[in-house]
């Protein structure tokens, strides 16, 4: 029983101490006004970054069924502004996952993700 525990505390500090993207609230978030859009869909997508000195840049990402939209900005490390705003057009009915990454010069300094909903006519 004393091992079980030892080794639980031991996993539970690799688990929290091990080198691993942030937390999407740390580093980046999405702000969206709804989840449910209609098609041809326009969808704003702010995104809060918070400024560091090892960002480099943001990609966000519409993945859907049917199609797959990207865009990529670069940031300026700590001097760069938290606020950032991406702008997917005619987007068509399907379930979306809108993902924010982070990006330093060697790793994914954090990701968040966030469902999106588009209804059309061959959506009940």
């Amino acid at each position: 029983m004393t091992r079980l525990i030892v080794f639980a505390v031991f996993a539970a500090a690799l688990i929290t101490t091990a080198e691993r993207p942030g937390h999407a609230k740390e580093v980046v978030e999405i702000l969206l006004r709804g989840h449910y859009f209609v098609e041809p869909a326009t969808v704003q997508i702010t995104v809060a970054v918070e400024p560091h000195a090892k960002n480099r840049s943001l990609r966000i990402e519409a993945d859907g069924e049917r199609l797959f939209r990207a865009s990529q900005l670069s940031l300026d490390g700590a001097e760069e502004k938290r606020i950032h705003a991406v702008e997917f057009k005619n987007l068509p009915a399907g379930n979306y996952i809108l993902r924010a990454e982070v990006l330093g010069s060697d790793d994914v300094r954090g990701m968040a993700e966030q469902e999106l909903v588009v209804s059309g006519a061959g959506m009940r």
